[in-house]
């Protein structure tokens, strides 16, 4: 039985490719998705008129989510920024420091546990497996990134200049990003029932 299932929900697609539970499955998991995360922030599009550039990391941490579930996939997440907190290169760019969390997208990473928290609860209730609701899931976990990420910007900017500068310019992006997830999760279900069924 997985831990997904003890729980009364779903399985998640990380429980149905690897279906042994136990702690070390799990830390081997966590610790594997905060790898991942850093890979994708490594990915970085500067913007001239906003200081918070367009990055993989969310990319990264709606993916921790949607493939570990909600605990899993925060705490993947919270290892990420632990690991930048220290100073390893796992921020965007290969950067690093706590003094990233103070700055104008300090709300941004603030927002990364909670955004993968709401896909992975979404993903144990079903949602990745359509792709309808895996469209939906993925915008419903990018909000609270958003709104967090906004509210941090407003004390380095004029109130006016936050949602040009913190909201509209990403908001291509996350159709992206949720358009991606739209068809890969739902498939990757899909091929995992065919191979299950041989």
């Amino acid at each position: 039985m997985t831990t997904a299932a003890i729980a009364g929900n779903m399985p998640t697609f990380a429980d149905a490719l690897w279906p042994s539970t136990g702690l070390r499955r799990d830390a081997v998991a966590v610790g594997l998705a905060s790898l991942f995360i850093a890979a994708c922030a490594r990915v970085v599009i500067p913007l001239p008129f906003t200081p918070v550039p367009v990055t993989g990391s969310t990319l990264g941490v709606l993916y921790a989510g949607a493939l570990l579930g909600s605990r899993r996939g925060a705490a993947a997440v919270l290892l990420y920024l632990l690991e930048g907190a220290l100073g390893l290169p796992v921020l965007a760019g290969g950067t690093a420091g706590f003094l990233h969390f103070f700055g104008p997208t300090g709300g941004y990473l603030l927002g990364f546990p909670i955004g993968a928290f709401v896909v992975g609860r979404l993903a144990e209730r079903g949602w990745d497996r359509s792709p309808a609701t895996a469209f939906a899931m993925t915008l419903l976990g990018s909000l609270p990134i958003l709104m967090l990420g906004c509210l941090g910007l407003a004390r380095f900017m004029p109130a006016s200049a936050v949602l040009p500068a913190g909201l509209y310019p990403f908001i291509p992006g996350d159709l992206v990003k949720a358009a991606l997830t739209a068809g890969l999760l739902p498939f990757g279900w899909t091929l995992l029932g065919s191979r299950a069924s041989k």
